[in-house]
């Protein structure tokens, strides 16, 4: 995962380290793209924690971004979909329409969270409300993880990285 993200950046001609690195993983991880953010911003955090704050809020600021960017795919599939075929109603649209924007607080989730912002959109759900709730979900997933991940000794991580050079 780490060799593909490495090697989409060189392609693009992106940075591969720093807080520009951490937005564009978060961005693409928020897309159906099967990426995680969560080991280049751990990476960053460990070290620069005296930049902790700044990091968990670029990675949120771009996770949502691409949430809103999957909304906005969301809405212009289902412009060109009715277009084709016309209005439907069908029994999951009427749950998610009454759930509303607040279903986005779990747009963290992974495998989920993507299609659940695709529906949003496709729902024409306001995108006002729908990016709020979508950067308190993920930011509450990045400081989860990241402090999580900063309770593991630095042991453990020395550890895994001499198993996975052996690998």
């Amino acid at each position: 995962m780490e060799q593909m993200l490495s090697q989409f950046f060189d392609f693009f001609g992106m940075p591969s380290i720093g807080l520009p690195a951490v937005f564009i993983s978060a961005f693409i991880s928020a897309t159906l793209l099967p990426v995680g953010s969560e080991p280049i911003l751990f990476g960053y955090v460990s070290v620069n924690p005296h930049l902790y704050w700044i990091a968990i809020i670029v990675a949120t600021i771009g996770n949502t971004l691409g949430g809103m960017f999957d909304w906005w795919l969301g809405l212009l599939s289902r412009n060109s979909f009715e277009s084709l075929k016309g209005p439907s109603n069908s029994r999951m649209q009427r749950w998610l329409e009454e759930r509303g924007p607040k279903m986005l607080l779990l747009s963290w989730l992974p495998g989920f969270g993507d299609p659940l912002c695709l529906a949003a959109g496709w729902l024409r759900l306001a995108w006002g409300p729908c990016l709020i709730y979508m950067f308190i979900g993920k930011l509450l997933r990045y400081l989860t993880m990241t402090w999580l991940l900063t309770l593991v000794p630095n042991s453990v991580w020395h550890q895994l990285g001499e198993w996975l050079h052996i690998i």
